[in-house]
Formats: C-alpha cells, sequence, structure tokens
C-alpha cells in the first residue's frame, strides 16, 4: 500500500557501536518486505565528494522516494558521535570557519538535524531512528565470536578493538546526541541489543505501528479508470 498509495515514504536510521546487531536487524526485520520497496545504504568513511559538501548532503541525496522504505546503517548521526570523539576528523571537512568552540559546533549540528527531519516529516517522509544498545561486555564476546567464526572473520578489523578503548567518550556522544536529537516528530528508540531477538521484535513492531498509524489504503479509481478497465476486459475476453 505504501507504494502503491505512493504519497509517503519511510526513512529507517539504525546508530550503534560495533557488533550492536545492525546487520542482522536490517536483513531479518525486512526479510518479509518485497525488495523493489526498499533500498538500504551503508555509510561508511565519507568520500572526498562527500566532504566537499555539507554533512547533511550524502545523506539527502539517498533519501527514499514517496512509496519507498529507505534504510540508512549509520547515517548523519555519525558526524556528532564518531566526528565528536575524534575531532581531529573535521580537518577533512573544508569548514568555512575553523571551529574553536566544539560545543557549539555539536549543538549547530544538532539543530541542523532537527530542522532537517521535521522537513523530512512535514512532506512525507516519516523517520524512525534506532539506537541499538548493547553493554561492553556483550561487544566484547560478540568481537571474540568474529574471530572464532570464520566466516565472520572479515567483519573483524583492527580499529574495532581499538575504538573499544574509547567506550566512555562514546556512550557520552550518545546520550549527549540521543537527548538533542530525540523530537516529537522524530524520536530515537533506544533498543537493548544484547537480546537479538527481542530487540528484532521491538524494531519490527515500531515499523508496523508507523506504518498502520499512516491509514493508508490502495488508491481507489474514478470514472474514467474503472470505464477504461471494463473496455480492457472486454478485449481479452471474460
Amino acid at each position: 500500500m505504501l507504494y502503491a498509495q505512493h504519497r509517503h515514504s519511510l526513512l529507517l536510521i539504525f546508530q550503534a557501536l560495533d557488533a550492536a546487531g545492525k546487520d542482522g536487524a536490517i536483513k531479518h526485520v525486512m526479510s518479509g518486505v518485497n525488495p523493489q520497496g526498499c533500498q538500504v545504504y551503508s555509510f561508511r568513511q565519507p568520500s572526498a565528494e562527500e566532504q566537499d559538501h555539507d554533512f547533511l548532503w550524502r545523506s539527502a541525496v539517498r533519501l527514499p522516494e514517496r512509496g519507498r522504505i529507505g534504510i540508512f546503517n549509520r547515517s548523519y548521526y555519525e558526524e556528532v558521535i564518531v566526528v565528536r570523539v575524534h575531532p581531529e576528523l573535521l580537518q577533512a571537512e573544508h569548514l568555512p570557519d575553523e571551529p574553536k568552540d566544539l560545543p557549539t559546533l555539536w549543538k549547530e549540528r544538532y539543530r541542523s538535524i532537527n530542522d532537517f527531519e521535521s522537513h523530512l516529516q512535514r512532506n512525507g517522509t516519516h523517520v524512525l531512528k534506532f539506537h541499538l544498545h548493547i553493554s561492553k561486555e556483550e561487544q566484547r564476546k560478540r568481537l571474540l565470536a568474529r574471530i572464532e567464526k570464520p566466516e565472520k572473520n572479515w567483519k573483524l578489523q583492527p580499529a574495532d578493538v581499538e575504538e573499544r578503548k574509547r567506550w566512555k567518550e562514546y556512550r557520552k556522544a550518545y546520550e549527549a546526541c540521543l537527548g538533542a536529537t530525540s523530537s516529537s516528530t522524530a524520536p530515537w528508540h533506544v533498543v537493548p541489543a544484547d537480546d537479538k531477538i527481542n530487540a528484532r521484535l521491538i524494531i519490527a513492531q515500531i515499523i508496523l505501528e508507523t506504518l498502520r498509524g499512516l491509514k493508508m489504503s490502495y488508491p481507489s479509481l474514478n470514472p474514467v479508470r474503472q470505464k477504461e478497465l471494463r473496455s480492457i476486459r472486454a478485449r481479452l475476453g471474460k
């Protein structure tokens, strides 16, 4: 109905620390959806072209069209989480003014994000944001599993272990971000991620409730179109 009605779109944003289960949640929750109506983007380190634009640009050009579900595996929120933990990354963004007051920079970016999401909501794109909250001990177990299971070896990078040393910094960055960017139109859903099965059930339920709340229906046909279909049926035979 979302695809057929062609009036609304859904944007699902997944943010989490490494090994929290974003990939698995996307795979399992969206497994029953027609892939023609979905598109998934994984945002990694920005390219040179992306760094030559404002921090929202690379996400804006990948927004879902009307009638579709867009899924962001990480997103523009990296710019107030990872970059906050690693402010040296700002050097590559070619900002017009050298940021001297970082707390003010983060507040300005929070405001830009809130304005952006309000704009999307007003124009028919409904934003659902999920933060998969994993404990430090569970993350340790899952990183070890990536070593013990050959089919998961490719997932583990040395940087993943190095970033664990900044656990408290990441938690602080997430707390500040979630508090500043959870709004009535685009609230954050903090999902306990140590239990993968329940985490996926929670995410699926929120998506279903949102879709049902849109009160969609298949497009009705006007008399001219109905007459046209009757004519086509006559030509095809009963």
